[in-house]
């Protein structure tokens, strides 16, 4: 499933080597990529003009992931906001936690490209109100 249009993607990461590569995967699809290195730039960011995906790093300084999306997610230009965990804490328990916290996916790192970018198209055709056309 591929969105409908190119998306505004924003990475909030403070890891330089993850942000690389999410920039340069999701920017040869076509997507605009804007980066935060925390979640306090991350909010201010999607405050400002909100993307059609966030892709968030929990464990962060400043603010981390969780609170970023609890902030996120109480205001209303940015409460519906498709936004998707990234951590090494990869166990199921870890997982359950990120969506009870309104978090709509969760990716582990280290990440495996071709799931992550099915995983982002998926949410993106969610996020922009397509819907998966059945085979003909």
């Amino acid at each position: 499933m591929t969105p409908a249009r190119p998306a505004r993607i924003l990475v909030v990461d403070d890891n330089r080597d993850i942000v690389f590569v999410l920039e340069s995967l999701l920017t040869h699809l076509g997507h605009t990529v804007l980066i935060a290195r925390d979640g306090a730039e991350a909010i201010a960011m999607a405050t400002c003009e909100p993307p059609d995906l966030v892709l968030l790093d929990l464990d962060m300084p400043v603010v981390d992931g969780w609170e970023a999306c609890r902030r996120l997610r109480a205001m209303p230009k940015t409460r519906n906001l498709a936004i998707v965990a990234m951590s090494a804490h990869a166990l199921i328990g870890d997982q359950e936690k990120a969506l009870t916290a309104g978090l709509d996916d969760f990716i582990s790192k280290p990440f495996d490209p071709v799931s992550t970018v099915e995983k982002i198209s998926q949410l993106l055709a969610k996020a922009q109100g397509h819907q998966e056309m059945p085979a003909a």
